[in-house]
């Protein structure tokens, strides 16, 4: 064989082992990462609760079928975050979002992906909105500000997308 194809064949087996490293560590490029599919959205401000035919609340709290949870994040312990379904409700003098009354079982949990996509409303240093004429978030922030604003209980109404039990995209809903 000749040098150059030795240099050549060393440069791709140095190439491939390098994206399986890459892949395996979790710094993939945003290419090879599983493309969230189109699921249905509900209406950021919708106004009754989402229901989950099929799903089983009496089996303990886990990820909800692949689709968009208009909800709020509740706590985030040992790698899982727990949320729940949230409604738009109009006030007398301020509207709000409200989740279930107290002693509801309507919970799920899940994992965050590594690769979450997460959209805020408020910008990633929560200085300026950044959001949609839907009022839906479109700043993209790392996954460790969604961790650290959950990690402060901020009960910040979002769309949550979950796919093959995982919490693939959040998108904050701004409110006043």
């Amino acid at each position: 064989m000749k040098t150059s194809t030795l240099t050549r064949r060393a440069a791709l087996t140095a190439a491939a082992a390098a994206v399986s490293l890459a892949t395996v560590a979790g710094l993939a490029p945003a290419a090879v990462a599983t493309p969230i599919p189109n699921l249905p959205e509900p209406a950021p401000y919708g106004r009754s609760f989402q229901s989950d035919p099929g799903h089983d609340f009496t089996k303990g709290i886990k990820p909800r079928r692949d689709s968009v949870l208009r909800g709020w994040f509740t706590v985030y312990r040992a790698g899982t975050a727990e949320y729940v379904p949230v409604r738009y409700k109009r006030g007398k003098h301020v509207d709000s979002f409200v989740a279930p009354p107290e002693g509801d079982v309507t919970a799920y949990a899940a994992p965050i992906a590594r690769n979450v996509v997460f959209l805020s409303a408020y910008g990633c240093d929560m200085t300026k909105t950044t959001m949609d004429k839907r009022g839906v978030g479109t700043k993209r922030c790392s996954r460790a500000e969604l961790l650290k604003r959950i990690a402060k209980g901020q009960k910040q109404p979002s769309l949550i997308w979950t796919v093959k039990g995982r919490i693939v995209k959040v998108a904050e809903i701004f409110t006043s």
